[in-house]
């Protein structure tokens, strides 16, 4: 439970199996389809960022566009999506990365973050960390600063959260799932 009451683990729907066995999938669908918790849950962020040097939000694709979307706009800031490879239509960067169970890459316009800038990056999910420091990195190759790096759900068991830590970042996250 939080400040303002809201009870997020029990919103959030586990998959068993998917997308492969053995994986527990937290699943914020459900959590994003109440209205009411919706809101909450932006607010919370919001109330965190409020007073926050930023000058814009990051969002990883796709769920983070969901909640970064809400709250850059509700803080009055920027948004800036990181896309999976293929999709950005003009100039882009790249940034390769290590998965659990392969390689992948993210992109964005190399237009999207100027020099100096100070921003958030914010996804649903942080579990090895690999995406967040794929963001993280785009950022700073375009001049920018990570301020925070930001997440719903936290899976404490995968290692992400330490490793973001140990690489000097700020972390924030709402709930922790542990286990499995």
């Amino acid at each position: 439970m939080n400040e303002i009451g809201l009870n997020l683990e029990k919103h959030i729907r586990t998959i068993p199996d998917w997308p492969q066995k053995g994986v527990m999938f937290r699943d914020i669908s459900s959590l994003l389809e109440d209205r009411l918790v919706f809101r909450k849950l932006v607010d919370l962020f919001v109330h965190r960022y409020f007073t926050t040097a930023i000058d814009a939000v990051v969002g990883i694709d796709a769920r983070g566009f969901i909640i970064g979307g809400a709250l850059s706009y509700t803080l009055g800031k920027g948004f800036v999506p990181v896309r999976k490879l293929g999709k950005l239509p003009a100039e882009v960067v790249r940034h390769e990365y290590e998965l659990e169970y392969g390689r992948d890459t993210v992109e964005v316009h190399r237009d999207a973050i100027g020099k100096g800038a100070k921003i958030l990056v914010v996804d649903d999910l942080l579990a090895t960390g690999g995406t967040a420091l794929a963001a993280a990195s785009l950022v700073e190759k375009l001049g920018g600063s990570v301020s925070e790096l930001a997440f719903v759900v936290n899976l404490p068991d995968a290692g992400g959260y330490r490793k973001l830590k140990n690489k000097g970042y700020n972390v924030f996250c709402l709930t922790d799932f542990e286990g499995d």
